[in-house]
């Protein structure tokens, strides 16, 4: 090999190793990820996240997220900590044990890590199913019928179920157990809705939490208070609304006052959020292609 040819590959080789990266993949095991002090660390997760780590680390540990990267430096000797990146569309949470140290005289920093599903995942309730589709003989007309009506998708666990067990578990149950579901995403609603039709007649005060979203079916959280000194019974069929399902967190509501006066409704929609589930508090708020048959027409 010539010097010109040697001193090529050199820096070839020189060039891989910069831009060499370490690749973890997340199979609900916790990932070891050293540090070193003084030297940043940069972590792809490819996913917007936000990272939760213990108290005493502020001011030791300069965490810093964005667009799908992770940026992590120690300015002291830390010892082995564990670090959660929670997924902000899906909730899922991932673990990450960190430990940093000096690093040695003439030691290069050490590479970024790209995090990466494992090959084979766990089955999630609410994973989708394939559909296998059988050859048949049909005629032309049939099949260009059957490609212009594509069947939903189906899940092995219905959505309502799997939108209202993923809800109450992001309410209530710890982040690191919360299991994540492909397809969910949490939506943005009006927490200044008005919910007086919700279940009129009791003395409740509504207020909403959250949305989660999976394929055309939303289910969305709703806080009742109880604001009477009765115990009150809750009923599926006091609800007013067009919903697909609804469940209580509790079967019944104490006295105002008590630490069983609250409870949470989830609700299920299918096409359209809650808001467009309720019925209208005045008559002002109907829609007009609902009045008369006539549309638009009806007002003029």
């Amino acid at each position: 090999m010539t010097i010109r040819n040697w001193v090529l590959a050199l820096g070839l080789t020189v060039m891989a190793d910069a831009h060499a990266i370490e690749i973890m993949q997340w199979e609900r095991i916790p990932l070891a990820i050293p540090l070193q002090v003084g030297k940043e660390r940069i972590v792809f997760v490819d996913q917007n996240v936000r990272v939760g780590m213990p108290q005493d680390l502020v001011g030791s540990l300069r965490v810093q997220s964005t667009g799908g990267a992770v940026y992590l430096m120690a300015t002291r000797e830390i010892p082995p900590t564990r670090l959660q990146l929670q997924n902000v569309a899906t909730g899922e949470i991932m673990l990450v044990d960190i430990a940093a140290a000096p690093g040695t005289e003439g030691q290069s920093a050490l590479e970024p890590v790209k995090i990466v599903p494992g090959v084979t995942p766990a089955t999630r309730y609410g994973q989708s199913v394939t559909r296998v589709v059988e050859s048949t003989a049909s005629t032309p007309s049939a099949a260009a019928d059957e490609d212009d009506t594509p069947a939903p998708p189906r899940h092995e666990t219905p959505a309502p179920v799997a939108l209202t067990r993923y809800a109450a578990q992001m309410l209530y149950a710890p982040l690191r157990t919360v299991e994540p579901v492909a397809g969910i995403s949490q939506v943005r609603i009006d927490r200044q809705m008005d919910l007086s039709t919700l279940l009129p007649g009791l003395p409740l005060e509504a207020s909403a939490l959250g949305a989660w979203k999976l394929d055309d079916t939303y289910v969305t959280a709703v806080k009742l208070r109880n604001l009477s000194v009765q115990q009150l019974v809750m009923n599926p069929t006091d609800l007013m609304g067009n919903f697909v399902t609804a469940t209580y967190q509790h079967p019944y509501l104490g006295a105002r006052g008590n630490a069983s006066d609250t409870t949470t409704l989830y609700l299920v929609t299918k096409g359209r959020g809650l808001k467009q589930a309720l019925l209208p508090s005045s008559i002002s708020q109907v829609d007009p292609k609902m009045k008369g048959g006539r549309g638009h027409d009806a007002d003029q």
